[in-house]
């Protein structure tokens, strides 16, 4: 799509003369609006203004791109502004803007706003381009020297594609950035990583495999040309493709805030070499691959990646239909032996909680399956499979499913050992008779006789521990739980503290649950409250994302509060652990409950004891927000 497709004549105005950015944005809405592409002004300033509160659109060099995505808008479209003596914008590089494009896109799922943003940052980024749309005498000018840029400069796909390696560039590095949930560790590894490079002059490319797929991807060239390859990944990657080069493996976490390091290291060509071992994804165990523990935990956490949206979408259905049972059922006024029942009273609630039950029983089988295909490849999921649903059918619960996984994956690891010593002509079909029969049997075996006895033990006492808790024993539990949520946000002790809360609502144990979402909910909430009230010890770029941790807080993103703990990890996680504690505690204190595994403030309405859980989590936010106050140290700028 070319810019001058989205830009109207009558969306230019090359005499604007706005005192302030309030105004410069009012000029630029009501610009759009002459477009006819606005059907709802209004509407659309507000969608405006609440992305200009996130961070400013003012780039730099004089220049701001702001933009709106909202149902307000009913064909995507720019509106333009040259001001000629320049407005206070808030921009990054602190200078008066004096050309501004507006971005208006349809509620839709191509982003072409991102897209078009992308282009003409890119295009005014060109000095000779930017001061010639601020001469130009008329619209039609305007318009001819963009349509002239546009012909002369490709697609931002194409961009993308085209790395343009630079004959000067000191070292080339590959690097992929991947991590179980979301997208916020991937991306911010990519940038962390990006940024890095950019400033030691080398070459740098960045495959992201994130929620929405692999982005960038590195092609087989380009991987027989790179000189490094830093693997920051909590999920699993295709790793046999770098067999023979020097591999850096490590936690995204570390791609975020020791970047600079991880780039001095592939520079220096202090990596292992990585050796691909047939179809079983092994990595090299020397310093700085990531070792033993750190492979356990990738398969372990590629496991939990594809657990998850079972775990939330049928959880928040369940909980959803406890709602809907609490608003249309007084509960006092059911028989004793009919309370057991709330939650499918409704025929609503009922299907509600089926839909939901179905989604919950996939959760074990899911877990077992893919923590077994980290290990064994495509052939260990169905015998993972099989152990999980073996668990979950019987005593052992979580903890079964766990050693299920890890079990099938080296039981296959172990068949196509085995069958590497056949006749070729039954080893082609061990993979589609030996490994399923085989293994399936094995596992059933190793279920029924070993980890059903031992591990529902285990999980039967653990549960009859966690129901008689009462006291100071709660409490401390509560703390342990929450200050776990902080330590890493989304590495492994968050991970172990949430799969444990969603285990124990699967035992039918509410309270744990209710105490490790409001963990993770503080350290965001505490960071935003920080950054308005102790303005003195955050940059101004922290000071301008700080605010948004309060969406991503009450939304129980804890990842909101990486970028400020990865700057100052000895003043922020202490800080954010204590409240974060804290919180747990008095959640367990108070009785709270939660029955479902996600959605922070929006699944409020299904917390049992909400006015006390609030309490919990401002008394948590606050403790952590004075001790940010008294630990960090004033800014410089």
């Amino acid at each position: 799509m070319r810019i001058t497709d989205l830009l109207d004549a009558r969306s230019i105005s090359l005499d604007c003369s706005p005192k302030t950015k309030q105004e410069a944005l009012d000029t630029a809405v009501a610009l759009m609006v002459k477009s006819g592409k606005i059907n709802d002004e209004e509407a659309y300033r507000r969608q405006v203004y609440a992305r200009e509160e996130e961070s400013t659109t003012g780039i730099g060099e004089g220049i701001a791109i702001p933009h709106g995505k909202c149902d307000a808008v009913t064909k995507p479209g720019l509106a333009a502004m040259v001001i000629k003596d320049g407005v206070d914008f808030d921009a990054l590089d602190g200078e008066p803007v004096t050309l501004l494009f507006l971005i208006a896109a349809p509620n839709t799922k191509d982003n072409v706003h991102l897209d078009v943003l992308s282009k003409l940052s890119v295009l005014m980024m060109d000095e000779d381009f930017s001061n010639g749309l601020r001469n130009a005498k008329s619209v039609e000018e305007f318009l001819k020297i963009i349509d002239k840029a546009d012909d002369e400069k490709p697609d931002i796909d194409e961009r993308l594609e085209d790395t343009g390696a630079k004959e000067d560039s000191k070292v080339k590095i590959l690097a992929v950035t991947s991590c179980p949930t979301g997208i916020a560790h991937t991306y911010m590894a990519a940038e962390g990583l990006e940024k890095a490079a950019r400033a030691k002059g080398c070459f740098i490319k960045v495959e992201t495999r994130g929620s929405g797929g692999a982005k960038n991807v590195l092609t087989a060239a380009e991987i027989e040309e790179a000189d490094c390859i830093i693997v920051a990944a909590d999920a699993q990657v295709p790793m046999d493709r770098f067999d023979g080069k020097k591999l850096i493996e490590c936690q995204v976490s570390d791609g975020i805030s020791k970047a600079d390091q991880l780039v001095e290291r592939a520079m220096a060509g202090d990596a292992p070499i990585y050796q691909a071992k047939g179809a079983v994804q092994k990595s090299s165990q020397s310093k700085g691959s990531g070792g033993v523990g750190h492979q356990i935990y990738t398969q372990l956490m590629n496991g939990v990646s594809h657990m998850l949206p079972f775990v939330v979408g049928g959880g928040i259905l369940i909980a959803l239909a406890f709602l809907i049972d609490g608003l249309s059922v007084d509960m006092n006024s059911l028989p004793v032996d009919q309370r057991a029942n709330f939650g499918t009273i409704t025929p609503v609630a009922a299907m509600l909680k089926g839909i939901g039950g179905t989604a919950f029983a996939f959760m074990l089988p899911v877990l077992a399956g893919f923590i077994a295909m980290a290990i064994g490849d495509r052939p260990a999921l169905a015998v993972g499979f099989v152990g999980g649903m073996i668990a979950s059918q019987g005593k052992s619960g979580f903890l079964g499913a766990l050693v299920a996984g890890f079990a099938a994956g080296y039981i296959i690891v172990l068949l196509r050992k085995l069958c590497d010593k056949l006749p070729q002509a039954i080893e082609k079909i061990a993979p589609v008779l030996i490994y399923p029969v085989v293994g399936i049997l094995v596992m059933g075996l190793l279920m029924n006789f070993a980890v059903e006895p031992i591990m529902g033990a285990i999980n039967t006492a653990l549960n009859n521990g966690l129901t008689s808790m009462g006291g100071s024993s709660k409490i401390i539990l509560g703390f342990i739980l929450g200050g776990m949520m902080a330590i890493d946000m989304g590495g492994p002790f968050n991970k172990a503290s949430y799969v444990f809360g969603t285990a124990a609502i699967a035992s039918g144990n509410y309270d744990v649950m209710a105490a490790v979402m409001i963990g993770g909910m503080t350290p965001p909430c505490a960071i935003a409250l920080a950054t308005l009230l102790f303005k003195n010890k955050f940059t101004k770029e922290e000071r301008d994302a700080g605010p948004t941790n309060f969406i991503m807080g009450l939304a129980f993103i804890t990842e909101g509060a990486i970028p400020f703990a990865a700057s100052d990890p000895l003043h922020v996680l202490p800080a954010c652990v204590i409240g974060s504690g804290i919180a747990g505690s008095l959640s367990m204190l108070f009785n709270c409950t939660l029955m479902a595994p996600h959605g922070g403030i929006f699944v409020f309405p299904v917390v049992g004891n909400p006015w006390m859980y609030l309490a919990a989590l401002v008394v948590g936010t606050i403790v952590s927000t004075v001790l940010l106050g008294i630990l960090k140290k004033k800014v410089e700028e």
